[in-house]
């Protein structure tokens, strides 16, 4: 297993979204897509990571002490920007799986954005699409006829 490399495993192309856009933008593209990570892109730049927590914890956080109006008013004004996590771990699709799983449990992070030299995102690898590849090898495992 640690002969596979990323560019098999991660989610691509990711879906990204810029530093304006506002968090009922990134609520609203999580949801469509099912997903938990936006990567923040200018410019075609990797910027920033926005988590599906970021987008929560920004919502109670404008909730406290509001009236439905004023939340909307609040959450409406509120970007990517403001929440996201400028500390981005990063692999290249190169990178052996074995290395964004450990840099992944390392850090405590559950998505690592996946960029080229240039820092632009073509992909994302997560927690999900980790132990999809683990189950799928473990059914290839059962599948093997036994050595005698």
């Amino acid at each position: 297993m640690d002969k596979i490399r990323v560019r098999d495993v991660m989610s691509s192309p990711a879906i990204v979204i810029g530093p304006n856009a506002t968090v009922p933008i990134a609520a609203a593209l999580m949801k469509q897509h099912g997903i938990r990570h936006l990567p923040v892109v200018e410019n075609g730049r990797l910027v920033g990571i926005v988590s599906q927590g970021d987008v929560r914890q920004a919502s109670i956080t404008a909730s406290i002490n509001s009236d439905s109006y004023e939340l909307h008013f609040m959450l409406d004004r509120l970007t990517a920007s403001n929440i996201m996590a400028r500390k981005v771990f990063t692999v290249t699709t190169d990178a052996f799986i074995v290395h964004a799983a450990e840099l992944m449990t390392e850090k405590k992070v559950a998505g690592l954005p996946v960029v080229e030299k240039d820092g632009s995102v073509v992909g994302i690898i997560t927690e999900s699409d980790l132990l999809k590849m683990l189950v799928t090898k473990l059914r290839q495992a059962e599948e093997q006829p036994a050595a005698v």
